[in-house]
């Protein structure tokens, strides 16, 4: 570090020529809904991924990491795949900078910068971010649905041509937030850097802090459509299935609690 405040830095582990390159991003948010889908992503793809450059942060946590005795950086990693038509680079990693104070929010404009100027210079041609949504209680009933925000019309119209299942573009004029780098980061990427693309949400509860599966198996049908690879879902699938028979016995559980509310208590004297 430098000793300046708020900086971020990346290190390039190989330097390679990138083919028409994409970054998907998946950081710690609600419900850890992207962290998960695209972690499992690249563990599925384990032998093929390599390891391309590493984020280090004084927006993050002031800690490092410990192991037999010798420490290292808290960091993000940039994961590359190589497929057959083009190059995907995927940034995750434990943490991203704090949401907790309002005084954080330069520290989360300067990382998403970076992030982007980085990305720019790698050839980057289209950024996704994925993340949760916190919808509460509707998550315990139905079945969760991924919403999508682009960076501009000319990218939602070509993704909804995808006719992807699930996925959501909410039609009405009303103003909403998405905080963090998901949303900054697509927001960055294409005013400063004219890079297109799209946050794709999944609908969780905040309550989920150990992490939604259900909705990260939702974010990850979506990713097999942008992607020209395949992968097994099996495994999460199987997660998914517990976590929503989970659901299932909570919802039930709170309709019996409400019809008890309801029922008039009758006195016998």
């Amino acid at each position: 570090m430098n000793g300046e405040k708020m900086t971020t830095k990346i290190k390039t582990i190989k330097s390679q020529k990138l083919k028409d390159p994409v970054l998907f991003v998946g950081l710690p948010g609600i419900g850890l809904v992207g962290k998960i889908a695209i972690d499992y992503l690249l563990n599925e793809m384990k032998s093929k991924t390599k390891l391309y450059a590493k984020v280090i942060s004084d927006s993050f946590p002031p800690a490092v990491h410990t192991k037999n005795g010798v420490l290292d950086l808290i960091s993000d990693e940039i994961y590359l795949y190589r497929s057959k038509k083009r190059d995907y680079l995927f940034l995750v990693g434990p943490v991203q900078p704090s949401l907790m104070m309002p005084i954080n929010a330069k520290q989360h404009y300067e990382f998403s910068e970076t992030i982007a100027s980085f990305v720019k210079k790698q050839g980057v041609k289209e950024i996704y971010t994925f993340a949760g949504i916190n919808v509460g209680e509707k998550r315990l009933k139905t079945n969760p649905s991924v919403i999508g925000v682009a960076s501009d019309k000319k990218t939602k119209d070509k993704i909804k041509k995808k006719k992807i299942n699930n996925l959501v573009f909410d039609k009405s004029d009303r103003d909403a937030l998405i905080s963090g780098v998901a949303g900054l980061l697509i927001g960055v990427g294409y005013d400063t850097y004219k890079i297109p693309g799209c946050c794709f949400m999944g609908e969780t509860d905040q309550k989920l802090v150990l992490g939604d599966q259900g909705s990260a198996k939702n974010i990850l049908q979506v990713i097999s459509k942008l992607v020209d690879f395949k992968f097994d879902l099996k495994k999460i699938d199987k997660e998914a299935k517990k976590i929503e028979h989970s659901f299932s016995e909570m919802s039930n559980k709170i309709k019996d609690i409400e019809q008890k509310k309801e029922t008039p208590v009758r006195y016998i004297r």
